[in-house]
């Protein structure tokens, strides 16, 4: 008795390891504001991309850990996992990954359009099942899916897109109820962004001017300090901007026959197809 009171004793004394939070495609936008926004936070940080220079070079201004990895190759996925599974003190984890493409399926090189499936659902998919084992169990800790507006439309000319985060959005309202139903305090998020500042849209050679008014553009900043306000308030879905939620709001009162109406002429005219 006596030696079990000492031992507990001595682990209360012993120094208790930091949070731990990963962020995966965190080497630029989204990714790396949030980055910087937890480690302000006190998390001691695992950064997860496929650049490593460009990760190496946020890790020493975060003194953070650095994991280069191609989520859309299965070993690289595999060894994110293992990670993540080992970590006994990852309290969040923020699946950020992804990119577009635009343009028809018809006539899309089928290759990216796999990429983006395997990098939205099946990485999303791995990696929260792998954090969740240990949250779960230690009653602790939280995962924020970086979805889009875009989850809740279905857009000619970005069919694949508006589908994998579609799927992301269900996927963490299912986990949402399970964990609910089950009485469990850990935490899932959709974060739904609309148009935000950051390099996607350069990666996906798409022209701001093109897409939408300049007051439709979020800051990456203001983007993740939403997402980390409704984390802390428990709520399921955080649409940023004002503009976006009520967007969202009208789209689910509209008849889905009238949306797929409203959707093929603005596409029309938009030259998406």
């Amino acid at each position: 008795m006596a030696w079990d009171a000492g031992r507990r004793l001595c682990s209360n004394l012993m120094p208790q390891p930091l949070p731990l939070a990963v962020v995966t495609g965190a080497s630029s936008g989204i990714g790396s504001v949030f980055a910087r926004a937890l480690a302000a936070r006190g998390y001691t940080l695992l950064l997860v991309a496929r650049r490593r220079d460009r990760l190496e070079e946020l890790a020493r201004e975060l003194n953070a850990e650095v994991l280069a990895a191609d989520l859309t190759d299965t070993a690289d996925l595999r060894r994110v996992e293992a990670r993540l599974r080992a970590a006994e003190n990852l309290e969040l984890l923020v699946n950020n990954a992804g990119f577009g493409i635009s343009g028809p399926f018809a006539a899309a090189e089928i290759e990216g359009q796999d990429a983006m499936h395997r990098l939205h659902i099946t990485a999303t998919l791995r990696l929260t099942q792998a954090a969740l084992v240990g949250m779960v169990a230690r009653r602790k800790g939280g995962v924020i899916n970086v979805s889009s507006v875009a989850g809740f439309l279905t857009n000619p000319g970005a069919i694949s897109y508006c589908a994998t985060k579609g799927w992301i959005n269900s996927f963490t309202e299912g986990l949402y109820l399970e964990l609910k139903t089950a009485g469990s305090p850990v935490r899932v998020q959709a974060l739904c962004p609309g148009f935000t500042y950051s390099e996607f849209h350069d990666t996906a050679n798409m022209d701001r001017t093109k897409l939408a008014p300049s007051s439709w553009w979020l800051p990456a900043e203001r983007v993740v300090a939403d997402s980390l306000a409704g984390f802390d308030r428990g709520r399921l879905f955080v649409i940023p901007g004002f503009r976006y939620r009520a967007l969202v709001a009208v789209l689910n009162f509209i008849p889905r026959s009238w949306k797929r109406g409203l959707l093929i002429r603005a596409s029309r005219r938009a030259g998406r197809v």
